[in-house]
């Protein structure tokens, strides 16, 4: 590509960007009254993954903000690639999740990326690679990449302090609004400035402040050499950021001023987000009104991507948060002061019986009774309206909004035993029944977990769907769909 922001036809663009960040929040004050200090130069609060948040999920969100934003379809989706640094199961793809989830089609190109900040730049280098999708005989199709990540350290070390949760999607298109103009990349043999061992759940480093500073600048400063666009011509700088102050470190090796680095800052707010860093910072400043912002991305080991985008990219993100935490409940959030899913389990649901039903988990799909035209969820068995068994149910995908019509909550004590352990992380949870609305008019009850306080729902109160982690069984991660108040979809 040239550096002038022209491309060809065939060359994939950024068509729009989501983001999502959890809601729930902790202020550094809470970290300072528990320590005695907080060590996250530059964090003033940071976002909390939900106990039913991970990477996966924010992914998901992330990812269907980024297709509404594109005006496109899950079915579209040719390439898919997924980044982080903190997968929900240290080995499984998770890519088909996402597909099955984001309703790509099952022949679509994945990638999991994994094992160092810089997975989702790579992510992108990438898919931009695998592009372009409108060939002669290729169709239409559209590239996603995704970044998400929820870091976690000791409990009392600078990683932790910082760590945040975020996530980040891309729509890579032909002729689409935005260009990359130019990419670089760079390598050192810098070792031990981040890591975590195998089998742990907690990232550090050697914590050698100078080295690791010069780790940081030589890689991110050899990428932005290797581009032929002018760093300095940018609006917006989104660089890496492990804390509020290491970025601004590394201006002048990047080739921009501390005042563009600031105008795509993130970490203040969110925290250390990992591999979604820089993507966050890009999504920012292109939703401030950027026209030119470089994307720049490290990972210890050492290395660096950069990427210089230019155009008026539509994003649609939540980036806000709307509850503060303790740091009790911090805590309570993270499970370090839970006790796990008691003896005895809960309901057994074997993976084959599971995943039978991942239609409906993942997109809501129910069936219309051939006979009556009713909806039904779970499309099985008789029709709830004329009673008559069929097997031939037409399959109908829901909106995923609809209208609360009975609600109770559950507090401790009363979860069901799969559900325990969320109770006791997140508190006391709405359980309702909700009136999921068709896709022509009419309605299905379903039972679903409520996503708010009691206060915050009541009949008639209007939901939309999500996906959450439900529960894990067996050492397998259940998600499936969740409700929330449709005014929390910020």
């Amino acid at each position: 590509m040239s550096d002038d922001g022209s491309s060809g036809a065939d060359d994939p663009g950024i068509a729009a960007i989501g983001a999502y960040t959890p809601r729930l929040r902790i202020d550094a004050a809470e970290f300072e009254e528990a320590w005695g200090r907080f060590d996250a130069a530059g964090v003033e609060e940071k976002a909390v993954p939900e106990a039913d948040e991970d990477a996966l999920t924010m992914g998901i969100e992330a990812g269907r903000r980024a297709l509404d934003a594109a005006g496109r379809d899950g079915a579209e989706i040719a390439h898919l690639a997924f980044a982080t640094t903190t997968p929900p199961i240290a080995e499984e793809d998770l890519t088909p999740r996402l597909a099955s989830v984001l309703g790509a089609p099952a022949d679509a190109d994945t990638r999991t990326l994994t094992g160092s900040t810089r997975a989702g730049a790579q992510a992108l280098d990438g898919a931009l690679d695998a592009g372009p999708w409108n060939e002669p005989g290729a169709g239409d199709g559209i590239g996603l990449v995704i970044a998400a990540d929820c870091p976690r350290g000791h409990p009392d070390s600078e990683v932790e302090h910082a760590a945040g949760a975020g996530a980040t999607a891309f729509v890579l298109a032909a002729d689409a609004p935005g260009t990359v103009v130019d990419r670089g990349s760079h390598v050192e043999p810098y070792l031990g400035t981040r890591f975590r061992e195998t089998g742990s759940e907690q990232t550090t480093g050697l914590g050698i402040t100078q080295y690791d500073r010069e780790a940081f600048t030589t890689a991110l400063g050899g990428a932005a050499a290797d581009l032929d666009a002018d760093p300095s011509s940018v609006d917006a700088a989104a660089v890496q950021s492990p804390d509020g102050k290491l970025p601004y470190r590394a201006a002048g090796a990047v080739g921009v001023d501390t005042g563009t680095i600031a105008a795509a800052e993130t970490v203040s707010h969110l925290g250390d987000t990992g591999a979604a860093s820089a993507f966050l910072g890009a999504a920012s400043a292109f939703e401030d009104g950027a026209d030119r912002v470089l994307l720049a991305a490290y990972g210890s080991g050492a290395g660096a991507n950069a990427f210089v985008i230019d155009g008026s990219i539509p994003v649609d993100a939540a980036l806000s948060g709307t509850t503060e935490l303790s740091y009790a409940e911090y805590l309570r959030r993270r499970g370090e002061i839970t006790t796990g899913e008691p003896e005895g389990g809960g309901a057994y649901v074997s993976v084959p019986s599971w995943q039978r039903t991942t239609p409906q988990r993942h997109r809501l799909v129910a069936g219309r009774c051939p006979d009556c035209g009713a909806l039904n969820f779970p499309p099985e068995g008789a029709c709830r309206d004329c009673h008559t068994r069929t097997e031939e149910y037409e399959p109908v995908e829901l909106p995923g909004e609809g209208r609360v019509e009975a609600t109770t909550t559950i507090a401790q004590g009363g979860a069901p035993p799969e559900f325990a352990e969320q109770q006791s992380r997140s508190g006391p949870f709405v359980s309702a029944i909700v009136a999921l609305d068709g896709p022509d008019g009419g309605s299905v009850s379903v039972p679903s977990q409520v996503l708010a306080d009691n206060t915050e729902v009541e009949i008639g109160t209007r939901v939309a769907a999500t996906i959450r982690r439900v529960y894990t069984q067996e050492g397998v991660i259940r998600y499936g769909f969740k409700l929330r108040p449709v005014e929390q979809r910020r």
